[in-house]
């Protein structure tokens, strides 16, 4: 039996061989219905498609892309906001025919990936600037798109407006009347523990840390506050523990910003164990908009970000990036914040009598 080529498809489908080519590697190129009808004689000739490794030395490409991870893949896949990021992700570059390379955070894990699996460009998802696996994609001069972190000069990063977001939840509880207000917040300066000290934002290394501290600073030290602040090392198995000990303190606070809705959902339980009511006795306000913010009672006052949108244009980004690599006169990508909304809840109200 004669061997299946491209020509041998596009002699039976009547087109050229290039578009038979372009139906496997560049489907964006072809209506949906020459591509279905391409591919549905490619399989009753018993064509799989071009040899995945020719092709990548042909063309250059190897049709995937990185997404570097901030957290565990186990954990990073578990939670709905990060999920949902990646399936954004995944979304936009199905469309060009682009498969996704989870990159595995762990220092030691992330690095043979970083530096050896083939892919075309690759996603930082708010890493650890001094991550090694980041410092080899970035050494291999990949295509790199930064999220939720700042780029080195000439990068290109998505954020969103952290420190706004930040700004209007903190003014938020000043307007209330609040003025005993605690930050419940994770990786904030070298150990874990109670501060009621002189507080600067730039103690973190993180960018999302860093700018939310800053936006409640920029609110609660032009209304003369100085916050109680509660680090804690880890959002998972910590936070319960650095909430209820917060909530025991004498000079409880009688409100709590937190850096993210998971760390607030701590808060809540925590206040729930002390018998303290939620807003009654204890006003708290989270960040991202987690889906749970709206199956907790009370509903979390948090602030807004558009998670879908964060991930579509990060991809985008990427292609565009490695578009420009391939051709000079495509034009780059430029860094991108996108708004967020602070929503207000059940979880907030004036300070209590």
């Amino acid at each position: 039996m004669a061997k299946v080529t491209l020509q041998s498809i596009a002699d039976r489908v009547g087109v050229s061989r290039m578009t038979v080519s372009n139906a496997f590697s560049r489907p964006d190129q072809l209506s949906e219905t020459l591509r279905e009808r391409i591919l549905a004689v490619a399989a009753e000739l018993g064509y799989l498609g071009p040899d995945p490794s020719a092709r990548s030395l042909a063309t250059g490409t190897t049709g995937t892309v990185g997404v570097l991870w901030a957290a565990d893949l186990r954990r990073a896949l578990s939670d709905e906001v990060s999920a949902r990021f990646l399936g954004a992700v995944a979304d936009e570059l199905g469309r060009t025919g682009l498969a996704l390379t989870l990159l595995p955070a762990g220092v030691d894990a992330a690095v043979v990936p970083a530096r050896d699996v083939a892919m075309d460009g690759a996603i930082a998802f708010s890493c650890d600037p001094e991550l090694p696996a980041l410092d080899w994609l970035e050494r291999r001069g990949l295509p790199l798109v930064y999220v939720d972190m700042d780029a080195p000069e000439g990068g290109v990063a998505i954020t969103i407006d952290d420190r706004g977001g930040a700004r209007a939840a903190a003014q938020h509880l000043v307007d209330l009347g609040h003025r005993r207000i605690a930050l419940l917040t994770s990786g904030y300066g070298p150990e874990p523990g109670v501060s009621t000290g002189p507080l600067t934002a730039s103690a973190a290394r993180h960018r999302v840390i860093t700018q939310r501290l800053a936006g409640w600073l920029d609110a609660l030290t032009a209304a003369g506050i100085e916050p109680l602040v509660v680090n804690q090392p880890d959002s998972f198995p910590s936070a319960p523990l650095a909430a209820e000990r917060m909530l025991a303190r004498a000079d409880r606070p009688t409100a709590v910003l937190c850096l993210t809705d998971v760390l607030a959902q701590s808060v809540l339980a925590a206040a729930s164990d002390a018998g303290l009511r939620v807003p009654e006795d204890l006003a708290v306000v989270g960040f991202d908009d987690h889906p749970l913010t709206l199956r907790t009672r009370p509903t979390l006052t948090t602030v807004r970000q558009d998670v879908d949108a964060k991930g579509r244009a990060a991809a985008r980004a990427l292609l565009a990036l490695v578009a420009s690599r391939a051709d000079a006169t495509s034009s780059r990508p430029r860094s991108r914040r996108l708004p967020v909304q602070l929503e207000v809840r059940e979880s907030t109200r004036g300070v209590p009598g």
